[in-house]
């Protein structure tokens, strides 16, 4: 009985060893760089009430769309550069433009609506006094509207919603209910910080449609706040996980970013415009100019998950084949 118990406080102590290791945070990225938690929402406060948007008003939904501007820069399309896209004539390239921009933001959406869940969740039991718990439903404030602001400018393009498909749908159920911590900030970063990056382009692009720039103007001036708080959430969530937490905190990082990548273009969008779903996919996926782009858009989100342990694993597999690694 005294060696039984023995072996179980032994097989416990490896266990509770296991689950309660501490990465050690490379010194450029620690939290104590930008401030405590109070700190740093106290500061995206004070920006937010210096530069926020009512897309309601801020943007001129009567205006007259452009007829030869692009949906979104053309260089973002999924099949730009590949034989599908040389044989297309211009007329045909702009409304798949059009199409893919209005399918992205549908992915941002998606993607949005499971963000606020997440944030919701995480303050829930926090002071509501707070300035995080402010800061905190003050983006889910910003969300709400920049999901609007997206599916009222698909709207007006005349364009239907893309939305993923049920077995993403449920997937990302389960994702919203059960990530906590690092895994949900971490997660969120692949969406925001692919779009964000494809926005800075679109934005300043003079062959893009103006609503399209005066909404990626308003989403990339915001998202930046939001960014820089999900990445010192991650910091310190990231900072207490053990081995086993954090190999599955890799593992489900893995799925979600090869998810959002591999879904930011519906199949519907290539049928809207004429082409073969299949054949389009195809072609998107075997193209070389799309896939640098994704590596391109996400390089600062792997560098930045990587220095906080939550890239690697298995999940590297999904990585690549996404071309995120």
């Amino acid at each position: 009985m005294h060696q039984a118990a023995c072996r179980y406080a032994e097989i416990a102590g490896w266990i509770m060893a296991i689950t309660t290791e501490r990465t050690r945070i490379p010194a450029g990225m620690r939290p104590s760089k930008h401030g405590t938690r109070e700190q740093t929402a106290a500061r995206l406060l004070r920006s937010a009430e210096r530069k926020s948007y009512d897309p309601t008003v801020d943007i001129d939904w009567d205006a007259p769309l452009v007829p030869d501007a692009y949906g979104m820069t053309p260089e973002w399309c999924s099949l730009y550069g590949t034989e599908l896209w040389e044989s297309m004539p211009e007329r045909r390239r702009i409304a798949l433009t059009n199409h893919e921009a209005a399918s992205i933001s549908s992915t941002g959406i998606w993607f949005e609506m499971i963000l606020m869940q997440m944030i919701l969740r995480d303050v829930y039991w926090q002071d509501f006094a707070s300035e995080h718990v402010q800061f905190g439903l003050t983006e889910i404030g910003d969300e709400c509207r920049h999901s609007t602001m997206f599916a009222r400018a698909a709207q007006r393009m005349g364009i239907p919603s893309y939305k993923p498909n049920r077995v993403i749908m449920w997937l990302g159920s389960f994702f919203k209910s059960t990530s906590t911590g690092s895994l949900a900030y971490g997660g969120t970063l692949f969406a925001e910080e692919i779009l964000d990056m494809m926005q800075r382009d679109f934005r300043r692009d003079p062959r893009v449609q103006p609503l399209t720039r005066r909404v990626s103007e308003i989403h990339v001036t915001e998202e930046s706040r939001h960014i820089r708080f999900a990445r010192e959430e991650t910091i310190r969530k990231a900072a207490t996980l053990g081995r086993v937490q954090r190999w599955y905190a890799q593992l489900l990082m893995g799925l979600t970013a090869y998810q959002i990548i591999t879904n930011l273009v519906s199949p519907e969008a290539y049928r809207a415009v004429g082409l073969d779903p299949r054949e389009a996919r195809r072609a998107a996926a075997a193209n070389p100019h799309y896939a640098s782009m994704v590596h391109e858009g996400c390089a600062k989100t792997v560098e930045f998950l990587d220095s906080v342990g939550l890239i690697g694993g298995p999940s590297t597999v999904l990585l690549r084949r996404a071309h995120i690694l």
